[in-house]
């Protein structure tokens, strides 16, 4: 654990879903924690992370705002490794417009790679992209490629039939600031300082440190409930993607920690262990969840889905061990537990 423990890196939006479980790991394997906050006056967030193992000498908090994204400064400073986490979020009560949510990613990833270089310590940042951000489908979107890979962009101008007004400024916002983290990879002089790994990750699904439900673990599960903003969202991902790339919390967190410890390491990575039709999950959960009763129109249609490939992280050595199977699963178990399934 020596090594680990005098190694410092930095978590942005350490109290997320995503977040919380990455600080926990990477505790649990020795490395002392700058993690940020929105607000430190939050009891319940901070006491969340206090309470997690190691964490009362590793793990240190700073108060930082995504729409203040000069407020990073303080927690990169210092550390050798950087996990930009945190997004704008529409809240409720929030008077975040799109736009602003849009504007608010890209200048996060911006001012946050601009302190990694300023820094003079940290070697690489490691953004946590979305899968929404990397659709096949064509620029005219009405068609798709032949497979979903690194290669693709979601068109800016797409136009959604499905999901909420966040969702698609969501969907805007994570391409633009995955797109402006990878230029740091291309800028003359800019890659000698800093390598910059963007881990384009599926719907993640799972347990959670969390007191609530995640929104990514709800819209998993949101067949079974019959929840129809949510299912929204799974509709969303297979309109834009062509199927619903599903990924484990388990394995997204040990994904990061992987692109981490690597000794070089820079470029996008698709991180998604299947890549399953709404159909397909709806006849899983039929199978596997009987007791409860799921509506035809939270069936799905019949697709053939899309062709995946995400061999690019897995040549490098990373292994996936979750599958769909055990992503729905545990999904399930976790809605149960903190009582967003029941019976219907």
């Amino acid at each position: 654990m020596g090594k680990q423990a005098s190694t410092k890196v930095c978590v942005t939006g350490g109290a997320g879903y995503i977040g919380s479980w990455l600080v926990k790991k990477l505790l649990e394997k020795g490395y002392t924690v700058h993690a940020t906050l929105r607000n430190l006056d939050d009891q319940l967030k901070v006491g969340l992370l206090k309470s997690l193992p190691g964490a009362d000498t590793r793990l240190v908090l700073f108060q930082a705002d995504i729409y203040k994204p000069y407020e990073f400064r303080y927690a990169i400073q210092g550390c050798e490794f950087v996990f930009h986490v945190a997004t704008p979020q529409q809240t409720a009560g929030s008077s975040h417009s799109s736009q602003e949510i849009v504007e608010a990613a890209i200048s996060g990833v911006r001012s946050i790679a601009e302190s990694c270089i300023e820094s003079q310590s940290v070697k690489r940042l490691i953004y946590t992209a979305s899968m929404l951000a990397s659709s096949p489908l064509t620029k005219d979107g009405f068609n798709l490629k032949s497979c979903l890979n690194e290669s693709n962009w979601t068109p800016s101008d797409i136009i959604f039939t499905h999901g909420f007004e966040y969702m698609r400024a969501y969907t805007i916002s994570k391409t633009l600031a995955e797109k402006e983290a990878l230029r740091y990879n291309e800028n003359p002089g800019d890659e000698k300082l800093l390598e910059v790994v963007t881990l384009t990750c599926g719907l993640v699904g799972g347990e959670t440190l969390l007191p609530y439900v995640p929104l990514s673990v709800e819209v998993m599960f949101s067949q079974l409930i019959g929840k129809p903003q949510t299912f929204g969202g799974l509709e969303l991902m297979e309109e834009v993607m062509g199927s619903v790339p599903v990924v484990h919390i388990e394995d997204v967190c040990d994904a990061h920690i992987f692109c981490m410890e690597k000794p070089s390491m820079r470029g996008r990575f698709l991180c998604a262990a299947a890549n399953p039709t709404i159909r397909e999950m709806a006849t899983y959960f039929l199978e596997n969840e009987s007791q409860y009763q799921m509506p035809e129109e939270f069936m799905g249609e019949e697709k053939k889905g899309i062709a995946y490939d995400s061999s690019k992280l897995v040549k490098l050595g990373f292994e996936y061990k979750y599958d769909m199977k055990k992503i729905l699963d545990d999904s399930v178990k976790c809605g149960r537990r903190l009582g967003s399934i029941f019976l219907n």
